[in-house]
């Protein structure tokens, strides 16, 4: 996979948006969204280091803001990578990777494997 430019491969019977691993942390929904429409899918993996470390802090609202563009645009998002440090350390981040797995619209996955896994039961 490049380091800057997002590929799109099928996943589990789904055509898959994944960012690029490499790049500036990701703040705001629209820097993914866009490309999204434009390789025509409707999941977008992303690399839970791309995201910008405020997404982890809840209480700054940049976790509920890039999650609710998703939402808003009917695209589904998967964010790939292990965060169980983070879900160890927050109660509220617990709160919300739980939540988010029950959904079909944003699930936290620990790995491309695991992603395949549920699109391909999905």
């Amino acid at each position: 996979m490049s380091e800057t430019l997002p590929e799109t491969r099928q996943v589990g019977g789904h055509p898959v948006m994944f960012c690029p691993s490499g790049g500036p942390p990701l703040r705001e929904a629209a820097d993914v969204i866009g490309d999204a429409f434009h390789h025509g899918v409707t999941w977008i993996a992303v690399p839970v280091e791309r995201l910008d470390p405020d997404f982890f802090r809840l209480r700054t609202g940049v976790a509920g803001d890039f999650l609710q563009k998703f939402a808003n645009y009917r695209l589904r998002l998967a964010l790939v990578g292990d965060v169980s440090r983070r879900v160890a350390a927050s109660d509220a981040f617990r709160a919300l990777v739980r939540e988010c797995d029950r959904g079909t619209q944003c699930w936290f996955v620990p790995d491309l494997d695991a992603l395949g896994r549920r699109l391909a039961a999905a």
